[in-house]
């Protein structure tokens, strides 16, 4: 068993190209001895954005706090504090706090431990 909490969780600048005001923790992954599952937690500042990318997995997204928008190749689907949302391998996606919104969107992101 491990047991941690986010205040204790080192917050980086990930190396992503295209990402702008996003921090992010990784409170459980393989390095604690998750077999499966590695949950991250990204910050995006107002004005920020992950990159617009894909990857061959899938990932689960919880957005603890504050609200903006889950873009695909389709447009932008608003995501607030509360939502769930689920990214399939291949599909192009991007998350996007726009500049209007003042505080930080915050979510769990879920993803198989070997693509942490």
């Amino acid at each position: 068993m491990h047991i941690t909490s986010l205040d204790k969780t080192e917050k980086s600048v990930p190396n992503m190209e295209g990402a702008k005001g996003v921090y992010k923790q990784v409170p459980l992954s393989a390095r604690d001895g998750a077999p499966n599952f590695s949950f991250r937690v990204f910050t995006i500042e107002p004005g920020g954005n992950t990159p617009f990318h894909t990857h061959p997995y899938e990932h689960l997204n919880y957005i603890i706090d504050g609200s903006g928008f889950l873009v695909d190749e389709s447009g932008e689907h608003p995501v607030s504090k509360g939502d769930f949302a689920m990214v399939m391998p291949g599909e192009k996606h991007q998350y996007r706090n726009p500049a209007k919104n003042c505080g930080n969107l915050v979510m769990i992101c879920a993803v198989p431990s070997q693509f942490e």
